[in-house]
């Protein structure tokens, strides 16, 4: 179908024949379209450019005609929907007044839409040339200057708009620095073009930390499986240690409890050969006393021996200290070593470990909370409103849901790159019914704070109108906030390492708040979130105190 539309269509107008006429070198136009051809002088054909007599008489090709009828009426029965010369989506020659056709360029200096043939006239008129030709458009005010309805022909440099040269020498770009707008648009596409290879750069860059990122990921992954393996091995060692020294240790009781056992039975066994003894003597004794002849008697006794009282060895005493559990002592004691030694690493500061929850009531307008009130970042907003104060002000913070008043407490905040953050405590009224009372006076720095501030690679702690810069040698990537209420010390620690930055001695009987304030974003360089770090189910050592 394609091929016989390319046959019906007019080589000047590129469109369906209308009123086709035939010339005598057998090529086909429009008639209106050849018409416009003689009209600017000697008659030719626009395909092949051969000279035709100048009494040559136009007459419509009835063939012709059929067949584009005919091709018109087949693409209407099978849906197909023909291009029309003069549809809606079209712009008709301003020159072809009797059938007019369908506009191909514009020029914006007649501001006039010209088909084909028009077209071809402006190119071969020599002054018509220099006339501005650009591609068909319905809207020729969009490429001319609104208030002199005039070419755009030059850039202005200082408002980087297309203008029109009244603009520059009269207009409002009066005095302006002004270019060609096609030096202007060589140089601005040579800006986009570098634009576009450092954005490609960029991507690069993106692609690379992706992948760095994956790796680090994998490595995470590796790393945590590997020390999770070892320390569990660790643990495995201590127990089997402890253990035997369990063992150990109840077998020298149950050695000793033999020992001793085994010594009183043959105590006992003693005794009551001895009582036996005793018994036996007595019993012959009672039967010699039953003698009533004298002479016999006194045989029997001198015989035996008995004119005077037996010697035998005086029952002792049974020492019981012989018996006291000393050695069990010595056991207990040994064990007590033990529970003192291990006392010293249990419970452990991560043993108190909570996870504090924002409270949205308490953070200030510009800040966002994470919906399960475990971050809380600056809110991204227009450059038109992008703030202006310094990023340290302390008044954009956000307090925890609950508060403290006795024993240990601790918590860790992931800070990670941030260039500012401040975090610590302070004070606030609170209600009964719904906990702190909406942005209270405690929140920022003040004497019922007690916070630690990084900024610009520098960490400050702070409290009251006093800071205090300290040295800490490895960057702080998690931030970890001890607070013992009973001796009324807040510690601040490098939670990855444990080292301690500061402590601060606290004398409060308010309760204290967990503060967060993740500081000013200025162009976009302080957005990352302050996070919460927490663990699931955590051992309940029954040390903390909500």
């Amino acid at each position: 179908m394609g091929t016989v539309e390319e046959t019906l269509k007019c080589p000047a107008c590129q469109d369906l024949f209308t009123d086709p006429v035939q010339l005598p070198c057998r090529h086909g136009f429009c008639l209106t379209c050849i018409q416009a051809v003689c009209e600017e002088g000697p008659l030719f054909c626009p395909e092949c450019q051969i000279l035709l007599p100048s009494n040559l008489t136009l007459e419509i090709n009835a063939s012709l005609q059929r067949k584009v009828e005919d091709f018109i009426i087949k693409s209407s029965s099978s849906s197909e929907q023909p291009t029309a010369k003069q549809s809606s989506s079209t712009v008709p020659c301003d020159h072809c007044i009797e059938m007019p056709s369908e506009a191909i360029r514009t020029c914006l200096t007649c501001d006039a839409s010209l088909c084909q043939a028009h077209a071809l006239l402006h190119q071969q008129r020599s002054a018509l040339r220099e006339h501005t030709v650009v591609e068909v458009t319905q809207d020729l005010l969009s490429l001319k200057c609104k208030e002199h309805r005039d070419e755009l022909k030059l850039f202005c440099m200082e408002e980087r708009v297309p203008v029109c040269c009244l603009c520059v020498l009269v207009g409002v770009h009066k005095n302006h620095k002004a270019a060609q707008l096609h030096d202007a648009c060589t140089d601005l596409k040579s800006m986009l073009e570098t634009t576009i290879n450092k954005l490609l750069q960029m991507r690069c860059e993106a692609e690379n930390a992706i992948q760095d990122l994956e790796f680090l990921y994998t490595q995470t992954v590796m790393s945590a499986a590997d020390f999770r393996e070892r320390i569990s091995d660790k643990y495995n060692r201590i127990r089997v240690v402890l253990d035997g020294d369990e063992r150990l240790m109840m077998q020298i009781i149950d050695a000793e409890e033999d020992c001793m056992t085994e010594w009183l039975e043959a105590e006992r066994g003693k005794m009551e050969a001895r009582i036996n003894e005793i018994d036996d003597l007595r019993l012959s004794n009672k039967l010699l006393l039953q003698e009533t002849h004298d002479l016999r008697f006194i045989q029997q006794i001198t015989e035996q021996n008995r004119c005077e009282p037996p010697k035998l060895a005086p029952i002792q005493q049974i020492d019981k200290e012989l018996c006291d559990p000393d050695r069990l002592r010595t056991i207990e004691k040994l064990v007590d070593d033990l529970s003192v030694a291990l006392s010293q690493h249990f419970p452990r500061m991560w043993s108190y470990l909570s996870c504090p929850v924002l409270d949205l009531k308490t953070a200030h307008p510009k800040l966002e909370i994470s919906q399960d009130g475990r971050q809380v970042c600056w809110k991204e907003q227009p450059d038109s409103e992008a703030p202006t104060t310094q990023p340290y002000d302390s008044q954009y913070s956000v307090l925890a849901k609950k508060s403290f008043t006795t024993g240990q407490h601790y918590w860790e905040v992931i800070v990670q790159e941030k260039p500012y953050w401040l975090i610590g405590v302070t004070t606030g009224s609170v209600n009964e019914d719904h906990g702190p009372s909406p942005r209270p006076s405690g929140v920022g720095v003040n004497k019922t704070s007690w916070c630690l501030y990084h900024g610009e690679g520098q960490y400050l702690a702070c409290h009251d109108t006093q800071e205090k810069q300290l040295q800490v040698g490895k960057k702080v990537r998690k931030l970890g906030i001890l607070a013992n209420v009973q001796k009324g010390e807040l510690s601040f620690y490098n939670a990855d390492n444990m080292t301690l930055l500061h402590s601060f001695k606290v004398e409060c009987k308010e309760p204290l708040f967990p503060m967060f304030n993740p500081c000013i974003d200025i162009n976009g360089l302080n957005r990352q979130p302050l996070t919460m770090f927490w663990i699931k189910d955590p051992w309940d050592w029954g040390g903390s105190t909500d």
